[in-house]
């Protein structure tokens, strides 16, 4: 099996870091998760329910501490992207797939990733991510489906 890196400051783009971040919540390994971030004080995140995290420690240690339950197989669906030469915002529907009583099921989560160009490349600088909702799932396909 191929061990996928976090694309550094010379390869990669928004996407790619997108990519690596999902394959580490999938897989649970908090180093590749956390290469993804961009190394500020100012970065941050918020998980559905929660409050907001300010800084790459903390927001390490919610990710530590989502890891003890097991890893979180998170897939990253239905993307509209707006970028500009140094920003990229990403407006993401997550399938988080569920073990239960019936078997796997699927929640969704609806997640805003914002990337910066930094000197190391692309970065991760803001990850929210709230319930999602069958509505959303909907308005997400109905949105896909539209043309101008």
């Amino acid at each position: 099996m191929r061990k996928s890196k976090v694309p550094t400051a010379s390869q990669g783009n928004a996407d790619d870091i997108e990519a690596a971040f999902y394959e580490a919540l999938n897989a649970g390994d908090i180093d590749k998760l956390m290469a993804c971030w961009a190394d500020e004080d100012d970065v941050v995140c918020v998980h559905p329910g929660g409050p907001r995290l300010v800084g790459i420690g903390v927001i390490r240690a919610s990710f530590e501490a989502l890891f003890t339950n097991g890893v979180l197989r998170a897939h990253a669906e239905k993307i509209r992207r707006v970028e500009s030469m140094a920003a990229s915002i990403h407006s993401v529907l997550e399938r988080i797939e569920i073990l239960s009583a019936e078997g796997v099921g699927n929640a969704y989560v609806i997640a805003t990733n914002v990337y910066h160009k930094t000197a190391q490349g692309w970065r991760l600088v803001a990850h929210h991510a709230s319930q999602g909702t069958t509505a959303d799932v909907q308005a997400f396909a109905d949105a896909a489906a539209t043309l101008h």
